[in-house]
Formats: C-alpha cells, sequence, structure tokens
C-alpha cells in the first residue's frame, strides 16, 4: 500500500489542532481539500481516523495508533530528502543557504565571499524563505544551512551558532503618536496592536511580540505579515506597530515608516545553523568558518 507523505502530514496536522479549521489554516489549503484528502486516506487504510463533532477532531483508535508512528515516518523521510538533496548539492559543488529577511544583512556578502576563498569553484544559492518557516528552509531539507533571526523552534533539532547581536527597535506608522520621540519605552506600547508574524512560526512569532516581557499585559495583534513588504505595509497603513531588528532601520527604509529605539526588551540574535543530524560536510564547516570570522571582524571594529 502506497500513503502519500502530504495525507501523512495532513493527518499529524489535524490530530495536533484537533480541528479541521486550524489544521488548514496551518498547512495553507482549503478545508475541503484537507477533509478530501483525510478521506482519501481513510480509505486507503479502510479505517476511520476521526471522530468528528461539533467540538472539533478526536483521533479514534486507529487514528491514534497511527499518529504514534506518523512523526517518525514524517521525519525519517524528511531526513533521507535532505541527505539526498545535499548530495545532490554538493555533487554541483553547490552550497543552499537559507535566510530570513533582515537576517545578516550587510555581513552576508562578506560571508559569500570569505567562503568562495575556502572553497573555490564553488557556487553558494541563497533562498529566501516567509516568516513561516524560522529556520529558512533547514526544517524541511530545502537548504544545507542558513543564517538566522533567533530564536528558533525548539523542536527544529538545529545546531545554532550565535553570531552577532543587535539592539531591537520599535517600527511605527509616521503619523504615530510616539513617532517623534527619540527613544521609547515598550511599557508605552503595550496596549497598541502589533503586527504579528504567521502562527505558524511558533515561538519566534512570541519572541517579536515580546510576549514574555510585557509584565504580564496581553498582545494585541492588528494584523499578520508573512514577509517585509506585506509588513511594511501593515505598519504604513496604521494597522499595527512591530518590533524589529536595529538594521531594519537601514534596509527597509520607506517615507510613511519611522524606526525608533525601544528600551524594555532584549536585544535580537543573528546566528547561523544547520540539522544536528546532518553529515559530516566539509563545505558547510567552512561557511561556518566564514561566518565566524566575519562576524568576528565586525565586533572588534565595533566601537567600546
Amino acid at each position: 500500500m502506497d500513503i502519500d507523505t502530504r495525507q501523512l502530514r495532513y493527518f499529524a496536522a489535524v490530530v495536533e489542532e484537533g480541528n479541521l479549521t486550524r489544521a488548514a489554516e496551518r498547512l495553507y489549503v482549503s478545508q475541503p481539500a484537507l477533509t478530501k484528502q483525510i478521506r482519501q486516506l481513510e480509505a486507503q487504510l479502510e479505517a476511520d481516523l476521526f471522530v468528528r463533532s461539533r467540538a472539533g477532531m478526536a483521533p479514534t483508535e486507529a487514528g491514534e495508533a497511527l499518529a504514534a508512528h506518523a512523526g517518525a515516518v514524517l521525519t525519517a523521510w524528511e531526513r533521507a530528502l535532505r541527505v539526498t538533496r545535499g548530495a545532490t548539492t554538493r555533487a554541483a559543488r553547490t552550497l543552499r543557504v537559507g535566510f530570513v529577511a533582515s537576517a545578516a544583512n550587510e555581513h552576508t556578502q562578506p560571508i559569500i565571499a570569505d567562503f568562495a576563498r575556502r572553497r573555490p569553484g564553488w557556487r553558494v544559492q541563497m533562498r529566501q524563505t516567509e516568516w513561516t518557516d524560522p529556520t529558512a528552509g533547514l526544517a524541511t531539507g530545502e537548504v544545507d544551512v542558513a543564517l538566522l533571526r533567533l530564536p528558533v523552534p525548539a523542536e527544529s533539532d538545529l545546531d545554532v551558532e550565535v553570531l552577532l547581536t543587535e539592539p531591537r527597535w520599535i517600527a511605527l506608522p509616521v503619523g504615530h503618536r510616539l513617532a517623534a520621540e527619540d527613544r521609547i519605552r515598550f511599557q508605552d506600547l503595550y496596549d497598541e496592536p502589533f503586527v504579528a508574524p504567521p502562527a505558524e512560526s511558533g515561538e519566534w512569532r512570541d519572541y517579536w511580540l515580546a510576549a514574555d516581557e510585557r509584565e504580564g499585559h496581553p498582545v494585541r495583534i492588528g494584523a499578520v505579515a508573512h514577509h517585509p513588504d506585506e509588513w511594511l505595509n501593515a505598519i504604513a497603513h496604521g494597522h499595527g506597530i512591530s518590533l524589529t531588528p536595529e538594521a531594519t532601520a537601514r534596509y527597509y527604509q520607506r517615507p510613511d515608516v519611522v524606526y525608533r529605539p525601544v528600551t524594555g526588551v532584549s536585544p535580537s540574535q543573528i546566528g547561523v545553523a544547520r540539522p544536528h543530524t546532518q553529515l559530516v560536510d566539509d563545505a558547510v564547516d567552512a561557511f561556518f568558518l566564514s561566518c565566524r570570522a566575519v562576524c568576528s571582524d565586525t565586533a572588534s571594529q565595533a566601537p567600546a
């Protein structure tokens, strides 16, 4: 019997969410399409996997039995894909580097240049991901190494090395009541609506909302953004404000958005990461060395 891994992922999402609507939103598919895939899986297995009710979707005994093994199957398949893709890119002398917006910024090109000196003949292929995936493609095996804004999801099983630290600032619409301030206390922003990363990004979303640094004040979500353009438009149109790395003020300037230093929140960290289960890879090792060399030089040149 051949089971589509997509059906297995959909099944696992419904088990975890306990609700078709939430699972469909998480998977970026329509609810009818998700329902169809679940029914096809049930037909193939000749078993009812869920008890459906107004309260949601609860796994049957058969569903619980499948759920106990589905995660391991999906993890093994993803690792197999990662190894296969890695072998293909090594044969082509290509290093796939994932990144999320405003990761290493001005350090990226020097890192790539340093890597080229260490590995002559190799090509670096940069791949940007949306904010739904804070691992920048590492979790799915689409890249070999990634430049990230920390934190990364605890379950992503990555080896991460912190390269740089910089303050978090606040991005505001130009007409905001605090836009003229030179520096803003985060406490003065507790009741403001925020533009949030997608819920799928988990603790990464919580970090950029400073959910743990609000002294118990709840977060108000004014809009959700998946990438920088969507984020900037939401802020400019007054749907919310947002914490952001200091470097964003240099890289994403526009006349209807202002950036200000903010006190009362921890700084942001930039890291380089690879899968914990990755096989020995000289190219990835060389990229790590390049990251250390470039970023340590930057740190030593920073004013005291």
